[in-house]
């Protein structure tokens, strides 16, 4: 099984990176796979508990070169709850990629365990009859603090659904599990990786140095 690793999240800094650029990304170094994947940037605000700066990706298998490549540009421009992050954010990111695995169909909505498994839930609006449905991943509930109940709640409100939460609407959820890998790599890290593997003391925005320019 392929596992979340550091050259992954190196690639995706690299994708940002040329993105505003406007240049290709040097090669990745990992092997090509087929994977459902996710791309999460956060960003640490003076020195606090990081945030969410953008989160997307698939739960399908997809190619993880060109899955890696879409992603880091998706949740990092594209992510509709937040502002597109702008390169002069770079220093204070961090990235995490994920890769999804065991999937698993739940006998019901408080069938996974928080800290293990992610969950996608479906269910049939009862207000309008529309079929919504939404994923967290195996890190989020435990991050949060949340019981399963809350988690199942919160989940439901990400996917769209704004009326009464009853018993009955819970039990109606469809309930798949999966468990990931991933891997975490600050931007100073990454600052590391490309001065140990290629000598350069860090990445160039527009020209400018962002180890030295964009604190």
């Amino acid at each position: 099984m392929v596992s979340a690793n550091r050259e992954m999240a190196v690639y995706c800094f690299d994708t940002l990176v040329a993105h505003y650029n406007n240049e290709e990304a040097p090669p990745p170094a990992f092997d090509e796979g087929q994977h459902p994947l996710f791309v999460t940037w956060k960003k640490v605000v003076n020195g606090g508990e990081p945030r969410l700066r953008g989160c997307i990706g698939t739960l399908e298998a997809r190619g993880l070169i060109n899955g890696f490549k879409d992603y880091a540009l998706t949740s990092a421009l594209r992510d509709r709850r937040f502002p597109p992050i702008q390169a002069k954010e770079l220093p204070s990111l961090e990235c995490t990629v994920s890769i999804l695995t065991n999937y698993e169909t739940a006998n019901n909505y408080l069938d996974w365990e928080v800290g293990v498994h992610g969950m996608i839930i479906e269910f049939t609006d009862p207000n309008n009859q529309t079929r919504r449905s939404a994923t967290y991943l195996p890190e989020v509930a435990a991050h949060e603090g949340w019981a399963k109940l809350e988690a199942i709640e919160s989940l439901m409100r990400k996917a769209g659904y704004n009326g009464i939460i009853t018993e009955s609407l819970r039990k109606s959820i469809k309930l798949t599990r999966y468990q990931s890998t991933l891997f975490t790599m600050t931007y100073s890290d990454y600052i590391s990786y490309v001065k140990e593997t290629r000598g350069v003391a860090a990445p160039i925005i527009n020209g400018v140095s962002t180890k030295l320019a964009m604190y």
